[in-house]
């Protein structure tokens, strides 16, 4: 059997304010983590439109992503009971910085989201192994240090977002 090898693509938003990173506390079946607001792209959206919308989702506040902190692959790998080979997830991360805007009052967190927290790179990097993905301490230090790339970097064809009797 020929099986394609795809990674899984996720969008994450690196947001800071006041010298401190807005992250959301989840529940994980390794317990409470911590992460950046992120999760899956979902079909039709574009890199941009699934960090927008998986910041809200995740932290009730709209957010414009400005720039591209960077594009990030990691694995994950679990046993899994009672079968031979064990979870393995590559991920492939788009990490954008931008404006945190206006807390949408009384909107559900996503499913498994405990609350959003407001940390100091300090703090983030004193709990790295509450972390849920190497990534968030990664993105955060790039982040710190600099690294924006413009949006058009990300060219999204028109093709994406076709209904699928077009494609």
């Amino acid at each position: 059997m020929n099986t394609r090898w795809k990674p899984s693509a996720t969008v994450a938003a690196i947001i800071e304010r006041q010298g401190k990173f807005l992250l959301v506390e989840e529940h994980t079946q390794d317990g409470l983590r911590l992460n950046n607001p992120a999760g899956h792209l979902d079909q039709g959206e574009s890199p941009v439109q699934g960090c927008i919308r998986e910041t809200l989702e995740e932290t009730a506040f709209h957010f414009t992503p400005d720039a591209l902190v960077g594009i990030y692959m990691s694995r994950f790998e679990r046993a899994v009971p009672g079968q031979t080979h064990p979870l393995d997830i590559t991920y492939l991360r788009f990490a954008f910085c931008g404006t945190l805007g206006a807390e949408v009052e009384g909107q559900a967190l996503d499913e498994g989201i405990v609350r959003t927290v407001w940390m100091t790179p300090e703090e983030i990097r004193a709990c790295a192994h509450l972390h849920r993905s190497p990534l968030l301490l990664t993105c955060m230090e790039d982040y710190l240090s600099g690294k924006r790339f413009p949006l058009e970097l990300i060219t999204t064809d028109p093709s994406v977002h076709a209904p699928l009797s077009q494609r």
